[in-house]
């Protein structure tokens, strides 16, 4: 089956998840070469080695040193694509993925354990037990807003679960493409887990290679393309997409707190972020003293950038000025761009309508709607008239409205506080509907990469000939009773 996959980017799908966007992508191995690379993981896996729990600990250390002793090499090739701070660096991809190391580190060898589990009278005796074996080799599409979490998080999972891995970084982030493909190889059992460079092509032909399961994190309309490449092998998926993620400001929210922690986050990497706040519905009775707030605090935390934030690139850049130009909501704040410098101002458009430009499609850029709503059926009617989001967010304390709003369709959902989910790994992070498919993150990663095979075994007495034909009418009622 041939498909046409464009390049794998975590962005609005209408503009950077298009193959216009590589302009100037890594060569790519040629279908001989993958294939090879795909034979070689599988030569492994067959041997068993990745199986053993030294195997899978040894290089989940391996792995947490390469974060470790390449912070500065990271954070240098993190500001090279997409301009980003070493604080941000360090927040947004780098003590995330340490954390995720470490977290299934100290856990792995319980995570690995057989369960057992009670049987029917009619089965006994017998013992039973749920094990966990690896699936074989996966395969990791990475994007581009966060070009190292992205990619090692799933790849905690991998190994975590024992299985061989082939990681596919994004064309859109060529300096830490270029930092995993030197530094995997260097950490990590080369004969288990490769890194390819490429473009959307490549994307194409790893999936028609045929794998024990893929995870892609991206744009919606690119996971089409994956789900679709994907189904011809029939290799299951995970999916972690997007969409326009909601925040609901109630009238008796700590309207400080909500201003600062909606900025902190729809601020961080330019507001491309897949679960960033990507419109705001506030009570009216609160919304001029909220808008006040939110404002005042984007401009605080930006005096030190400049006139605006970069996004990734001239296509990006020309659909968030496009649907500024379009909006007829009001400008509050910002509205301003540099085309040149890739730049645009943190901007506030209050009220427009809900078919406005930018409430069409998820922004993946530093824009921010405010719409005003007078009652939460209101709010909760819009959010749900759209496609299921990745993240829900909602400050309030009135616990009847976090039960109203707990039941929306939502990817996950964070009251007082934003994107915190994503950094507990005890919770599992996927989407749902359009927004994803599956989840991982902590145990979940490593349950998503396993088989999950159950095991009975039975005794050879008593062996009862009443269940063996021919069968008696007194043999079928006794059946009856205990089948």
């Amino acid at each position: 089956m041939s498909i046409d996959v464009p390049p794998a980017a975590d962005t609005a799908d209408s503009a950077a998840d298009s193959a216009a966007d590589v302009l100037a992508a890594a060569p790519a191995a040629g279908p001989d070469a993958l294939r090879a690379t795909h034979e070689r993981l599988r030569a492994t896996f067959r041997t068993g080695r990745t199986r053993s729990y030294e195997w899978r600990h040894q290089q989940l250390t391996a792995l947490g040193r390469l974060v470790e002793e390449n912070e500065e090499r990271i954070a240098q090739a993190l500001h090279a694509d997409l301009g980003r701070t070493p604080a941000e660096a360090w927040l947004g991809d780098l003590s995330s993925t340490t954390a995720e190391i470490e977290f299934a580190r100290k856990r792995l060898r319980r995570w690995m354990r057989r369960r057992r589990t009670g049987l029917p009278l009619n089965q006994r005796p017998a013992s039973a037990w749920i094990q966990y074996d690896p699936l074989g080799t996966v395969l990791v599409i990475g994007p581009w807003n966060y070009p190292v979490y992205l990619v090692l998080s799933p790849l905690v999972a991998a190994i975590a679960a024992g299985n061989c891995a082939v990681l596919k970084p994004s064309e859109l982030a060529p300096a830490c493409s270029a930092l995993m493909a030197e530094l995997i190889p260097a950490y990590l059992d080369s004969s288990a887990i490769a890194v390819v460079e490429g473009d959307g092509e490549t994307t194409q032909q790893l999936l028609a290679l045929g794998f024990d399961h893929a995870l892609f994190t991206g744009g919606t309309e690119v996971g089409r393309h994956i789900l679709a490449g994907a189904a011809a092998t029939l290799t299951p998926v995970t999916l972690e997409l997007g969409g326009k993620s909601p925040v609901i400001v109630h009238r008796d929210a700590d309207l400080e707190v909500a201003a600062r922690r909606i900025a902190w986050l729809k601020l961080m990497n330019s507001g491309q972020t897949c679960i960033a706040p990507d419109y705001v519905l506030v009570d009216r009775a609160v919304a001029d003293r909220f808008v006040g707030l939110l404002t005042a605090t984007l401009a605080e935390f930006t005096a030190d950038r400049g006139a605006g934030l970069r996004v990734v690139n001239e296509r990006q850049h020309a659909r968030l000025v496009g649907c500024l130009e379009r909006t007829r909501g009001e400008i509050v704040l910002g509205g301003t761009s540099d085309a040149e410098a890739l730049t645009i101002a943190p901007t506030v458009v209050l009220d427009p309508a809900p078919d406005d430009a930018v409430m069409a499609d998820e922004l993946f850029g530093p824009i921010l709607p405010v719409l005003r709503y007078t009652a939460i059926d209101d709010a909760i009617d819009l959010i749900e008239q759209r496609p299921a989001p990745l993240a829900l967010y909602c400050f309030t304390g009135d616990a009847a409205v976090r039960e109203q709003v707990g039941r929306v369709a939502a990817g996950g959902i964070v009251f007082n506080h934003v994107a915190m989910h994503v950094l507990a790994p005890q919770l599992p992070f996927g989407g749902v509907g359009e927004s994803g498919m599956g989840a991982y993150h902590g145990e979940w990663g490593f349950q998503t990469l396993s088989h999950r095979k159950p095991v009975l075994v039975k005794t050879t007495w008593p062996d009862p000939r009443f269940v063996y034909p021919p069968y008696t009418d007194a043999a079928l009622r006794l059946m009856r009773r205990l089948f």
